[in-house]
């Protein structure tokens, strides 16, 4: 409070040097203008100005003029002046106004003023006149681009004049991102208007405001409700006050010290108890009427008086905020206009995107229904629906929900609690539900599924709990990583046996990875088998139980530079194995991998060569051949090795980034990753001397029903992943293939 007394007479002094003429005082608003304050002969408009006699300045002004009481004998008239300059900073010796021919030469003052100190000087030199020209001024600079620092300076001129214009009692916000506002104000008009809210960092925005009369206002006041509308993101507790122009000029109105501040739940209700006493235009009242019907956290849809509802059976979400949703929409009347996914101010409209389903269980179950009784059709029942919606952003605190809205412009909720699954799984879970023989199938795997899964980002999988059942740091050459998947669980006390029984196996580190639920179950039990077999076996765990991500789990956890992947549901058909393929590897490098055969000793894979039809595609040969056609047959260059059992460079494998955890078999994902491999020079060769045995199905995609489903998903992705390149791009694939 001292520094303002002190202040008082100086800026006096200096407004009495002004009235002096030819001197003017400069007030910085940022770093491109100033806000000069003088006195001389009447001049007003825009006029030609220059600094300090530099041409290299040359600019206009905008000048606000008035006439001086008392007049000094040197001057007429005041101004004030917005001139655009380069830097703020320089210093400032002369300003000339007007025409080359005539022009005004002013000297600046000794120091510059803060925009406060040159509002006191203005208001010495301007009298009654000050809410003229304070006017003017923030007329003029609302028509000039604005940053913070001219936003602040805009608000000071307003409080410049005398006393509040009224108070802003309640402050709320709403999940859509507008900020309601409640008070009274003596100038408020009803409409829309470009307002200033105020507070640390003012910001400019859209008010609708509602006048409606109060009897608790001083003489000449009105109560209203105003709706912010801003470009960037308000919180209520934010707003300090807003400068608006109301009747008679701009006018300021500050949140009154004992203000309520509302959560998006309650700020509709606040609306609504109030919305109905206020009159504006109707733009406005449509926006204040939305704003009241908002999302308040609960569910609004059954309470319809309109045959109009809505059910939500699925809701998935990938890691990405991608969401895949399954429901039904039961709208006989067509009443309904759109359906979105909203979240917080983002949203996705669903209804023009969506896959209609036949769901005649919503006709049962409406049949008696009276608001449904006599509207619905016995034949037809295109209720449901999936759809794939992404984009949202990733803001996991606002709340997700579905907005339905009606013609008459009523709108309705659903809160939606999405269940958070990789990709994979969430695609799987959704195609259980999905009947093999619907009408609609080859568009919700078009449209939905694999969007879905392309949009969705998929974690690499790691591995949970680790346990020791021998020396494994202890044991020597290359870890063999063996996936078990919950299929494979009954089977792991032969299977280790077999690996106990082969000398070469039974020395080599050997790193078991399995779910979670199975490792849980029998973690105890192989530890005994392991201890009893001497086996230098470490058990993993994974949150998963796709055999390829079990394998990738473990290859992210151990260190090794080389690395043996065998999958569980695979037999070694002859001891040996593990050296033949160290040796070979030792001698060619890349990637080797086995013949995989039937029980029946027939051919299931014997390499993957790349496709005559299309280099960015696999087949292979030899299917269905006896293995003795093959067993003679040397080392072979192919297109891409088997990652059911192969041996390979640790890194080659990471750099290439893995799996691609959108897939949902098995094949496709191999492929993908063989062809990765080779396009990065990673040479693949195929063994045949050396043979496993196993099934054709060795991963857990669902019922066997599901299978083909899986199969035409998987291809529509791969072929979305490996779309024709430029010419020679796939050179290498082929050369593989030769």
């Amino acid at each position: 409070m001292a520094g303002a007394e002190q202040a008082l007479p100086q800026t006096s002094q200096t407004a009495a040097r002004i009235m002096r003429g030819g001197r003017v005082v400069a007030c910085p608003i940022d770093d491109t203008l100033l806000l000069v304050i003088g006195a001389g002969a009447p001049v007003a408009g825009q006029v030609p100005a220059q600094v300090n006699d530099d041409p290299a300045t040359a600019t206009s002004a905008s000048i606000i003029g008035w006439r001086l009481a008392p007049q000094p004998p040197t001057a007429t008239h005041g101004f004030a002046a917005l001139l655009p300059i380069n830097d703020a900073d320089r210093p400032l010796t002369t300003l000339r106004l007007g025409q080359e021919s005539s022009p005004r030469r002013y000297i600046f003052g000794p120091r510059t003023l803060a925009v406060r100190e040159g509002v006191t000087v203005l208001a010495e030199l301007a009298g009654a006149q000050l809410t003229d020209v304070l006017d003017s001024l923030v007329d003029a600079m609302m028509q000039m681009p604005t940053g913070r620092r001219r936003l602040a300076a805009i608000v000071a001129l307003t409080q410049a004049r005398k006393g509040s214009d009224g108070f802003l009692e309640f402050v709320g916000e709403t999940h859509e991102g507008a900020i309601f506002l409640r008070g009274w104000a003596r100038a408020a008009d009803p409409g829309n208007a470009r307002v200033i809210v105020c507070g640390e960092n003012p910001v400019i925005a859209d008010c609708g405001i509602a006048t409606f009369s109060r009897q608790d206002t001083p003489q000449g006041g009105a109560g209203f409700i105003g709706l912010l509308a801003a470009s960037e993101p308000l919180r209520a507790r934010d707003v300090e006050g807003l400068v608006y122009r109301g009747r008679g000029g701009w006018r300021y109105a500050s949140v009154h010290e004992h203000r309520l501040i509302a959560g998006p739940t309650d700020t509709p209700g606040h609306i609504r108890s109030v919305l109905l006493q206020t009159h504006s235009t109707p733009a406005v009242l449509l926006r204040l009427r939305s704003a009241a019907n908002s999302f308040e956290g609960r569910e609004t849809i059954s309470t319809l008086p309109v045959p109009v509802r809505l059910g939500v059976d699925n809701i998935f979400q990938a890691n990405s905020s991608a969401f895949l949703i399954s429901g039904w929409l039961l709208d006989p009347d067509e009443h309904v206009q759109s359906v979105r996914l909203r979240r917080g101010q983002s949203e996705m409209r669903l209804d023009d995107r969506w896959t209609r389903l036949e769901r005649s269980d919503v006709t049962d179950a409406f049949t008696d229904e009276p608001l449904f009784k006599s509207m619905l059709d016995r034949e037809t029942h295109p209720h449901g629906f999936i759809v794939f919606a992404g984009g949202l952003g990733a803001d996991g605190a606002a709340p997700l929900h579905l907005e339905l809205t009606l013609k008459d412009s009523r709108r309705a909720f659903l809160p939606l609690t999405p269940a958070r699954l990789p990709p994979r799984q969430a695609a799987l879970r959704q195609i259980k539900s999905i009947d093999p023989e619907n009408w609609g199938l080859t568009e919700i795997v078009d449209r939905q599924i694999v969007p879905f899964l392309c949009a969705s980002e998929s974690p690499s999988p790691g591995v949970g709990a680790i346990l020791d059942a021998g020396a494994f740091d202890e044991a020597s050459g290359p870890p063999i990583i063996v996936a078990a998947g919950q299929a494979e669980e009954k089977e792991l006390a032969p299977f280790l046996g077999l690996l106990a029984l082969d000398p070469e196996t039974r020395h080599a580190p050997i790193a078991l990875v399995l779910h979670s639920e199975c490792f849980r179950r029998q973690a105890g039990r192989i530890r005994q088998l392991a201890q009893f077999y001497r086996l230098p076996l470490r058990l993993m765990s994974a949150e998963t139980d796709d055999v390829y991500d079990l394998l990738e789990a473990g290859i992210r956890a151990l260190s090794s530079e080389t690395v043996v992947l065998l999958a569980g549901s695979l037999l070694p058909r002859r001891s040996g194995w593990y050296g033949r393929l160290v040796s070979v590897y030792e001698e060619s490098g890349g990637i080797i991998s086995p013949t995989l055969a039937y029980e029946d000793h027939s051919v299931r894979w014997a390499g993957s060569w790349a496709d005559a039809q299309s280099e960015n595609s696999l087949s292979g040969r030899y299917a269905g051949y006896p293995l003795s056609a093959v067993t003679g047959l040397k080392l072979t260059r192919i297109a891409a090795a088997s990652f059911e059992c192969c041996i390979m460079p640790r890194e080659a494998f990471l750099v290439a980034g893995g799996f691609a955890g959108s897939y949902l078999g098995y094949r496709q994902k191999g492929q993908d990753l063989g062809l990765r491999l080779s396009r990065s020079g990673i040479n693949s060769w195929w063994l045949p001397s050396v043979q496993m045995l196993g099934s054709d199905e060795p991963f857990s995609t669902g019922s066997a029903s599901a299978a083909p489903l899986v199969e035409r998903i998987d291809e529509r992705l791969f072929s979305a992943r490996w779309a024709p390149q430029p010419q020679g791009e796939g050179n290498r694939i082929k050369e593989a293939s030769a």
